[in-house]
């Protein structure tokens, strides 16, 4: 693959691996400038295939970055292509093919390292080590190790030589994989706080290297407010002396800009290969003396309306073509994923109502099964679901992918935050007042609430009334959270954490995990009851 390529007029080695080897090239030369450029995506979740307007996708990505290579390679600089990791699980077309495609399309693409993200344990450890043997670069976290040794389940880090410079590229993976992973899967794993792990190794990596780069799946939270969440880059930055550049991810924030934190560069490119993150850095002596950054959209589209209100697309960049072998590649599999959606992933015995004219009006057995598989999957308390988000019944007798697909179409987000009493309380109040008929209608599980002209009368969870002062966790999907539908924003909340998962993923699991359904289960029973 083409990683380290040594092209007519530059002076770029091939890479060091961590066993040592002979590196070619030129020697490296005191108060000279050297040129390189970091490319980075994180958090793909599946998306090898360009979605319905055209946008993202692995082969227009691939076209870009050759784009990017060619012209960094004929001005005498060198690329290093970076993940900030979370490959796995968003896209049935992927997720049902263990996301060979994505894991075999960034080879192709040619990274040369990656963040192990939360995600990449979604699935049993041989799973993941077939995606690792798919992958022709190193996967890395330093603070991931098998229980009761020193020893990490991946690489520490990967050493690079590049032009005579000596770099090194350093793991590290949020601790919150240890509550928030399935732990069938990660049981015999400790993960250990980053920063205790970096604050021995970076010391050490800066005897050996000229720069150090951390790939991270740890998130970026401005001014390090990570609030419930794990600690992020900007701790990790502000605690730890000696890392030249973060390439983060996790958050799925676009940071269009670096934040520089302790003379560091925290980059981070939002989600999904919609940016590829290109950073071009000027290094004398080991130190970075000057650099620019830019997000660049891989095809993303705004919506405006024209004269007649009519709305439309319009590429925000000039568009970039699809990469044809690429794109011949990735087509093989999103046929088979395709073909894999009739795949029968549970049992009913008998009818979910998910029909618009009754789920926008009243409870609805449909409507109670996907706010529990919400609280199962996040541990929470209470679930809430948007009735505008549910498009179909559920009829009994075998359930396909397929159909939970058209039960929940739109790809939302799973998330969930920690609330106190009185928070929950008057979230609960905004939620039952929704108006009946309209997208917004509330479907609950997990609490019981009486409302008599309009007003909450009372309120409990689990049978036991809301104790203003303690913690509650609220699941919901990431339209609701954004304030979709009127609901109150809570994406800003200290506490508030996005999963990664798919809605409809969340909900076939559920129904694997469970089947055969019983409708009799599901029942609304007085989640609402009204007077």
């Amino acid at each position: 693959m083409k990683r380290w390529t040594v092209a007519p007029l530059t002076l770029l080695a091939t890479s060091l691996m961590l066993v040592g080897c002979a590196t070619t090239g030129s020697q490296y030369v005191t108060d000279q400038e050297y040129r390189l450029t970091i490319l980075h995506t994180n958090d793909n979740h599946g998306r090898f295939w360009q979605n319905s307007r055209g946008e993202y996708g692995m082969s227009a990505r691939m076209t870009l970055v050759e784009r990017i290579r060619m012209e960094v390679e004929e001005q005498g600089g060198s690329v290093l292509m970076l993940s900030g990791g979370d490959i796995n699980t968003g896209v049935p077309e992927s997720d049902l093919l263990d996301a060979e495609p994505d894991f075999k399309g960034m080879t192709r693409i040619g990274y040369d390292a990656m963040a192990l993200g939360n995600h990449e344990f979604d699935n049993s450890r041989d799973v993941l080590m077939k995606q690792a043997e798919w992958a022709d670069f190193p996967f890395l976290s330093a603070n991931i190790f098998k229980k009761g040794t020193n020893k990490t389940l991946f690489p520490a880090y990967q050493m690079f030589e590049v032009q005579g410079n000596r770099i090194a590229v350093v793991g590290f993976t949020t601790e919150d994989t240890q509550k928030i992973g399935n732990p069938e899967f990660i049981s015999d794993l400790e993960f250990k706080t980053p920063v205790e792990v970096a604050e021995t190794l970076i010391p050490k990596l800066n005897k050996k290297a000229d720069l150090v780069i951390a790939v991270t799946h740890m998130g970026h939270y401005n001014n390090g407010a990570y609030g419930g969440n794990a600690p992020g880059d900007v701790t990790l930055a502000r605690a730890v002396s000696g890392i030249d550049v973060i390439v983060g991810g996790h958050s799925q924030v676009p940071l269009f800009k670096p934040d520089v934190q302790n003379n560091t560069l925290i980059l981070q490119a939002h989600e999904w290969g919609k940016y590829v993150g290109r950073l071009d850095l000027v290094v004398k002596n080991g130190d970075i003396v000057s650099y620019d950054y830019k997000l660049i959209p891989v095809n993303l589209k705004d919506r405006v309306k024209d004269e007649a209100g009519d709305s439309t697309y319009v590429l925000r960049e000039a568009e970039i073509a699809q990469d044809l072998g690429m794109l011949a590649m990735l087509s093989s599999y999103q046929k088979q994923g395709g073909a894999a959606l009739g795949t029968v992933v549970g049992q009913s015995d008998g009818l979910f109502v998910g029909d618009r004219s009754v789920v926008r009006n009243q409870a609805t057995n449909l409507g109670v099964l996907i706010a529990k598989a919400q609280m199962v999957k996040t541990k929470a308390d209470v679930g809430v679901m948007n009735s505008g988000g549910i498009r179909a019944d559920l009829e009994g007798g075998d359930i396909t992918y397929k159909e939970v697909l058209t039960v929940q179409p739109f790809a939302n987000i799973l998330t969930y935050v920690d609330f106190s009493g009185q928070e929950l309380t008057e979230y609960l109040t905004a939620s039952v007042n929704m108006a009946a008929g309209s997208g917004a209608f509330a479907q609950i599980s997990g609490a019981e609430i009486k409302v008599a002209n309009g007003k909450v009368t009372s309120m409990s969870v689990a049978g036991m009334a809301i104790d203003m002062n303690k913690t509650y966790r609220l699941a919901v999907n990431s339209y609701m959270a954004s304030g979709g539908d009127g609901y109150p924003k809570i994406s800003d909340h200290a506490n508030f954490v996005d999963t990664g998962f798919v809605d409809a993923d969340m909900l076939v699991e559920y129904i694997q995990n469970n089947s055969p359904l019983s409708v009799s289960d599901f029942e609304p029973g007085a989640a609402i009851e009204r007077m």
